[in-house]
């Protein structure tokens, strides 16, 4: 379910939106690496959800899809990550920006507008928090499935914000 929080972001200028449901941790890192086919140079992924997730396991795809060097692990405690790419494509920046406050000052230490235009950026926990960095984003909210037995089932909504993501095609079937 939708927190308010969740909702407003969701609402501001979607251009384009698919929901995916996923059944494993496998299936979590394959859309990962489905949906890197469709990033460039310059996207920012925001990713949102509970601790546990899927976050992490999701940028581990989108790792393997963009050909990039080094484990792709949670930055939890060193904030941010950069993985160069090995096939000639961006490098991913991948940021865990939960231990940073609201403030906009602690993101922009990241530099993050500096890598944006040549890198991948994603950023776990990055609500009200990176917005500012570009009108165009792809927002994916990922939710456990409630009263399921089988603990790995997620519901993933891929939001596409922006002139950038009004034509890409997100169901990624």
């Amino acid at each position: 379910m939708d927190t308010p929080h969740d909702q407003a972001t969701v609402n501001q200028a979607t251009a384009n939106r698919a929901t995916v449901e996923v059944d494993s941790p496998e299936r979590m890192q394959e859309l990962g690496r489905r949906l890197a086919k469709l990033l460039r140079a310059g996207d920012l992924v925001m990713l949102t959800g509970e601790l546990g997730a899927g976050k992490t396991t999701l940028t581990r795809g989108l790792g393997e899809g963009l050909g990039v060097r080094g484990a792709v692990t949670s930055p939890t405690f060193v904030i941010a990550r950069v993985h160069p790419s090995l096939v000639a494509g961006p490098p991913l920046v991948h940021v865990d920006a939960y231990r940073l406050g609201g403030g906009l000052d602690e993101m922009e230490d990241l530099d993050l507008d500096v890598s944006l235009p040549d890198s991948v950026v994603v950023v776990e926990w990055g609500d009200g928090k990176v917005e500012e960095l570009t009108d165009d984003r792809l927002h994916v909210l990922i939710h456990r499935v409630v009263g399921d037995t089988d603990d790995d089932r997620r519901t993933v909504v891929l939001n596409g914000i922006g002139a950038r993501w009004a034509a890409e095609d997100l169901r990624l079937g």
